[in-house]
């Protein structure tokens, strides 16, 4: 579930204009008025082994309470359905409805391919959501998606082996992960630390622990270049060399490699979000899943700690008839639902967006419960269409970083000059 983009893409979808978006979905007639069943499209984006099986009971559920509604379910592999949905959209062939990444939201909305849901059946509970995701699901003004699931980053470790290497309790900053780490090796033989190389998303909680971000979108200033965006990359880079870390994987295996590590106990902590919570808790090291700590990802130098905020809205396309958005609207409803909520947060150990779906039994997985405890950290990223984009150039950079092939500084800068080109109008 990883939110990675490529900008050239992102950047198309916002040349492409409204005009683009006048396709309609079969089933009705041109006047937008059903002449039978509507049929209306879903696009699903979530894992196709652990998690689409229950979206896919869900729409069966949904269309057994509505019958003058069909719904063709697609699953649409994550890493492949933000250019499959531009495109789509771009064109013909859109669905009518889909499970959208937060980040998509502003560059989509831009470019007029997602139907305002402002006083629609979608958006009528929407004072039970967290505010927050409300409002990262809004652009100008307007409400574009629904919030589905939400998710975070936090610091994953091994309740047994920090027993075992007589750390009692989860580090607070990170010169106390990089401590624990080496503590860790020591004690247990164990690496203390696996994390994420080369990954911007994993990268934003050393940032925002410098009270920083890639970019300061109110005044349109490009920071990634920054003295705090230094300080901040530089203590990541230390998380490869410091005793007790795993040096910087950038293979493309290395995902698998660090979940691997740690679900099977060959590594005490990692920098991870909820989606893995199913997968983790198949490991050896968590046949108890008591034995899962989570905590919020380590503070900086300002004392304060921070992970960017993750998730999927549900979003209906601009361009389907009358007859398909009314559908499409009432799916969105079905499925944010605190009902379905709570089915999905049970059956997937993903967190729920609404309070009323934290059910007794939601709270009752540790998985969820631990994740909601540290969702108070999270920041919603800025309402900038470009903003996802911004991660691609700074990977890549990342890696150089990481692999002592570019000092901190260079590298960011090489950073800032790659944002200014998707930037018009940012100063650095």
């Amino acid at each position: 579930m990883r939110r990675g983009i490529a900008a050239s893409a992102l950047v198309a979808a916002l040349a492409v204009s409204t005009a683009a978006c006048g396709s309609s979905s079969g089933g009705s007639g041109s006047d937008g008025k059903a002449d039978g069943p509507v049929t209306i499209t879903y696009w699903d984006t979530s894992n196709a082994t652990n998690e689409a099986p229950n979206y896919q009971a869900l729409v069966d559920k949904f269309q057994a309470a509505n019958p003058t509604v069909k719904v063709n379910f697609v699953n649409v592999p994550f890493d492949q359905a933000q250019n499959k949905l531009q495109t789509a959209m771009g064109a013909k062939g859109a669905p009518d409805v889909f499970r959208s990444e937060v980040g998509w939201t502003a560059a989509f909305a831009k470019a007029g391919f997602l139907a305002p849901l402002d006083g629609t059946d979608a958006a009528k509970d929407t004072s039970a959501f967290q505010p927050s995701l409300i409002k990262q699901a809004t652009y100008e003004g307007k409400l574009y998606g629904v919030p589905l699931v939400t998710d975070t980053l936090g610091l994953l470790y091994n309740k047994d082996l920090f027993a075992k290497a007589g750390i009692t309790k989860a580090p607070a900053t990170w010169d106390e992960l990089k401590a624990d780490a080496a503590q860790l090796k020591d004690k247990t033989g164990v690496d203390g630390l696996f994390m994420r190389a080369g990954d911007s998303y994993f990268a934003m909680p050393f940032l925002y622990g410098e009270g920083t971000n890639m970019v300061d979108a109110a005044n349109k200033k490009i920071t990634i270049g920054s003295p705090e965006a230094v300080k901040a990359i530089d203590t990541y880079k230390s998380m490869f060399t410091s005793p007790g870390t795993v040096k910087a994987d950038v293979t493309t295996d290395s995902y698998a490699h660090m979940m691997d590590a740690f679900n099977n106990g060959k590594a005490a902590m990692i920098i991870q979000g909820p989606w893995e919570i199913t997968n983790i808790y198949k490991g050896s090291a968590f046949a108890d899943k008591n034995n899962l700590g989570i905590a919020p990802v380590p503070a900086g130098s300002t004392g304060k700690a921070g992970a960017p905020t993750g998730g999927h809205n549900v979003s209906v396309y601009a361009g389907s008839d009358k007859a398909h958005q009314a559908a499409a609207e009432k799916l969105a409803a079905f499925l944010t639902s605190a009902e379905s909520q709570t089915f999905l947060a049970l059956k997937n150990s993903t967190l729920p967006t609404r309070s009323d779906a934290f059910t007794a039994e939601v709270k009752g997985n540790p998985g969820i419960a631990g994740f909601q405890a540290v969702l108070p950290v999270a920041q919603p990223r800025p309402e900038l269409p470009e903003y996802s984009s911004l991660f691609t150039p700074l990977n890549t950079d990342l890696v150089k970083i990481a692999q002592d092939q570019a000092g901190t500084q260079a590298g960011l800068d090489g950073a800032a000059t790659d944002f200014a080109k998707l930037l018009p109008g940012f100063g650095k």
